[in-house]
């Protein structure tokens, strides 16, 4: 009798690829986002790239910088679009303080991880990272040819 394959939907919307790779995650945390009905329409056609963009503390809000939501051409004529607009994240009161903390005392910076749907809201995953020098970059380099290696010599047996 053949598995039946788990059909999971892939809730994620866009992800930071280079995060990973420029820094090392130390903390994760999720915060919903406000935007306007022309930008859910075009997370839904996946029109968003989180690769630039970045998350300032200020005021004891957060604030989404860099994310570039391109507008439909659907999108109505009397609302204005403004691509790279300041996005404000939600989060509550102790998780902002952490934040805070990490960034001011610890010498962290807050960057977008993965963008999601999460029972029909937008998530976004942010992180609390250090950056990584140029030799644990390579580091981390070899270790994924390693890992790749691996798996090929495995298989071939």
């Amino acid at each position: 009798m053949a598995k039946k394959k788990d059909k999971t939907p892939d809730n994620t919307i866009a992800r930071n690829k280079k995060a990973r790779f420029e820094y090392s995650i130390e903390d994760k945390f999720e915060a919903g986002l406000v935007l306007e009905g022309w930008e859910v329409k075009s997370l839904r056609a996946g029109k968003i790239q989180i690769n630039e963009s970045y998350i300032l503390l200020k005021d004891r809000e957060a604030f989404l910088f860099g994310a570039l939501i391109t507008p439909l051409p659907t999108a109505s004529t009397h609302v204005r679009t403004d691509p790279q607009r300041t996005r404000k994240l939600l989060l509550n009161r102790a998780e902002i303080n952490r934040l805070a903390n990490a960034v001011e005392r610890q010498g962290y910076t807050v960057i977008p991880l993965t963008m999601y749907w999460k029972n029909g809201r937008a998530k976004l995953a942010i992180g609390v990272a250090k950056g990584k020098k140029t030799h644990d970059k390579r580091q981390t380099e070899r270790d994924r040819d390693w890992q790749l290696q691996k798996e090929r010599l495995l298989k071939a047996r």
